[in-house]
C-alpha cells in the first residue's frame, strides 16, 4: 500500500487498483483461497490507517456467491467507516471484469426499459458499478505485461497507458511517481490535434 502513500503524496484525489479479477475464479482452488485470505487480511490491516489518513474505500465489482460472506462483511465494513473521506478515493476493483461490468450495465439499462434509441454514452456510463469515479488520466499496468486485463474498459478509453516490469506487490511510491512523470511529458490530444 506504499503506491497509496504515493498518491497521497501526490495529491491524487482518485485510486483504483486491481485486487481480485472475474477471470481469477480459473485460478486453483488454494489460489483463490490464498487471495480471498490476503485481500481480507490487507484490508483488516490496513483500512483504519487509511481512515486516518482521510481516504475514503470504495469496491467496484460483482458481489455474488463466489464471494465469502465474511470478505463482504468486512467490505461493507471499511466502506461504513471511510464513507465521509474525501482526501483520496481509493477504489477497489475486486470480483471485477470490465466485460463484466459493461454486461451489467446493459442489463440494468433493459431491466429499466429504456429504449434503443434513448441510449447513449451517457446511459450507459451512469450504469457503471461507480458512476461518479472519473475516468483515469493514467492506467499503470504492472508485471511486464501489455494488455488491459479487462481492466477499466470503458473508463480506459482515453486513458494514458505506462507499462512496468514491476510486479503488483512490489509497486511502491517510487514507482508510482516515475509513471506520473512519464505520464506529464506527454501530449493528450483526446482524438484532437495537438496545441503546439
Amino acid at each position: 500500500m506504499d503506491a497509496v502513500d504515493g498518491a497521497l503524496d501526490l495529491g491524487a484525489k482518485w485510486l483504483t487498483v486491481y485486487a481480485f479479477s472475474t477471470e481469477n475464479w480459473r485460478r486453483p482452488v488454494d489460489e483463490v483461497r490464498y487471495l480471498m485470505g490476503f485481500n481480507e487480511s490487507l484490508l483488516m490491516r490496513r483500512r483504519d490507517e487509511l481512515n486516518e489518513k482521510g481516504v475514503r474505500i470504495r469496491f467496484i465489482g460483482r458481489r455474488d456467491w463466489r464471494v465469502p460472506k465474511r470478505l463482504l462483511r468486512r467490505i461493507d465494513e471499511s466502506v461504513e467507516l471511510t464513507q465521509g473521506n474525501r482526501t483520496l478515493t481509493l477504489t477497489i476493483a475486486f470480483n471485477y471484469g470490465g466485460k463484466a461490468e459493461l454486461v451489467d450495465a446493459v442489463r440494468q439499462i433493459v431491466r429499466e426499459g429504456i429504449p434503443a434509441d434513448k441510449i447513449d454514452e451517457k446511459t450507459i456510463a451512469k450504469r457503471l458499478y461507480a458512476p461518479d469515479m472519473p475516468d483515469p488520466e493514467l492506467l499503470v499496468r504492472t508485471s511486464g505485461e501489455y494488455r488491459l486485463s479487462n481492466y477499466l474498459m470503458w473508463e480506459a478509453a482515453y486513458s494514458e497507458l505506462v507499462f512496468t516490469d514491476v510486479l503488483w506487490p512490489d509497486f511502491r511510491r517510487e514507482h508510482l511517481f516515475d509513471a506520473v512523470r512519464e505520464y506529464q511529458a506527454r501530449d493528450r490530444r483526446f482524438g484532437g490535434l495537438s496545441d503546439e
